[in-house]
């Protein structure tokens, strides 16, 4: 179930959509799924040592309180929430969308946004219920998702034309030399390895973690890199770029050419179930990774409180009620753009975690006294990991840096409330 949660949390909308904004950079941006797979890779090694030491829940929060002090891991805490209710909208949106397909009706926007609303309501009430009825229904839609993936992965190579990698290679406008051209793929391809971490969230609601949580997120990683890098590239190689870059659903134009009409379908079913299955790994993930805060005073309490299923009820329902708000506001066109500029941040926002967490690791490595071989191998895969970091981070663009920085300053006055409370609280016990 854990791997599940891993691989469906990074299979959501994204691949489906990708091949068609890749297609703007050229067959070269192929190569940029190989780097942000292995930097995925790092990050995911870095994650599963630190599950190992440090088996708390809330995951990246976890490791850079430990590391780096209360503030950044509140920090930590509230990039990552934000990344996730954001994103949560997104892909609810996506799903909508491709149901449209089915259902024409839904591609009114307003009862698009009741249906989406709809959905939201269903998953967060299905993840109330308990970690492992939510965990059971992720590792079904996961089986049921990698089919159309590694159907096109597999089957599309026959209709691949070879020609196509060479002739559109670096189709960049203006023109950039490859390595940016990679670096600018590499900041699309990022967006769905996001997730990875997954894992090490509800630690405290895994058996055995300092095992299950390593093998699960390499596990998780491996199987999602290989469903992208197969199904992207087979992609590529059957449609010329300039057809591709107008296609609203590769996968299920692939699936047409491949299967004949019928694929469509299959194709559309599959990027349906896709993203059902990625939110809900999203909607359990939205309740845990700030309880670890809440329940340290580092963010406000009613996100710690539990239902008898131990399911932090309350920051559940709150962040749904603040999913649903995002959707409302979507549903005018005048938001459009300014919502694909939020998704951007939601981006952002999952990438400062990461970077914050490679730094405690390297931290906390340091604090070691008894260095071995191993100590080395890990302090390598922590800064390359911080390294990797950095560079999708300056990938985003400077337009979204500028709003991201603007987003770290919203947590000060946050911070600065929960701990006045806290302390508050303190000085009343000594009192008493």
């Amino acid at each position: 179930m854990l791997t599940a949660l891993v691989a469906g949390n990074m299979i959501g909308s994204g691949i489906f959509l990708l091949p068609s904004s890749l297609a703007q950079i050229g067959s070269i941006s192929l190569f940029s799924w190989i780097f942000t797979t292995a930097g995925a890779l790092v990050l995911a090694l870095m994650f599963a040592r630190l599950s190992m030491q440090i088996p708390k829940t809330g995951g990246p929060y976890a490791y850079t309180k430990v590391g780096l002090g209360k503030f950044l891991g509140f920090q930590t805490a509230y990039n990552y929430w934000i990344t996730i209710w954001v994103g949560n909208a997104a892909i609810v949106i996506a799903l909508i969308g491709y149901t449209s397909v089915f259902i024409p009706i839904l591609s009114e926007p307003k009862i698009a946004c009741i249906a989406a609303i709809a959905v939201i309501w269903f998953l967060t009430l299905v993840n109330l219920l308990g970690v492992q009825f939510a965990g059971m229904l992720q590792l079904v839609t996961t089986i049921l998702k990698l089919i159309p993936i590694l159907l096109i992965g597999l089957f599309g190579w026959h209709y691949a034309h070879p020609g196509y990698f060479h002739q559109y290679f670096n189709i960049t406008s203006p023109p950039q030399s490859n390595f940016l051209a990679i670096s600018n793929g590499a900041a699309l391809t990022f967006w769905s390895f996001i997730g990875l971490e997954s894992a090490t969230v509800p630690a405290e609601a895994v058996n055995n973690p300092t095992r299950t949580i390593p093998l699960a997120t390499i596990i998780g990683t491996l199987i999602a890199a290989a469903g992208y890098i197969l199904s992207s590239s087979a992609i590529m190689n059957m449609m010329p770029a300039p057809v591709l870059q107008h296609s609203v659903a590769p996968f299920a134009e692939a699936g047409q050419i491949i299967f004949g009409p019928i694929g469509k379908d299959i194709i559309t079913l599959g990027a349906i179930i896709s993203c059902f299955g990625c939110l809900n790994g999203w909607i359990l993930l939205q309740g845990q990774v700030v309880l670890g805060a809440a329940e340290d005073n580092l963010f406000p309490k009613i996100f710690a409180q539990k239902n008898r299923h131990q399911i932090p009820a309350a920051g559940l329902i709150i962040t749904s009620a603040l999913v649903t708000l995002l959707l409302f506001l979507t549903i005018s066109p005048n938001l459009v753009s300014q919502f694909q500029v939020i998704i951007l941040l939601a981006v952002l926002s999952a990438l400062i975690p990461y970077f914050y967490t490679a730094i405690a690791e390297i931290v906390i490595l340091t604090r070691e006294k008894n260095r071995k071989i191993s100590f080395l191998i890990k302090l390598i895969i922590a800064i390359l990991a911080a390294i990797y970091s950095c560079w999708a981070i300056i990938g985003t663009g400077e337009q979204i840096l500028y709003y991201g920085c603007l987003l770290l300053l919203s947590s000060v006055p946050i911070y600065a409330w929960c701990t006045k409370f806290k302390s508050v609280e303190e000085k009343n016990l000594n009192v008493n």
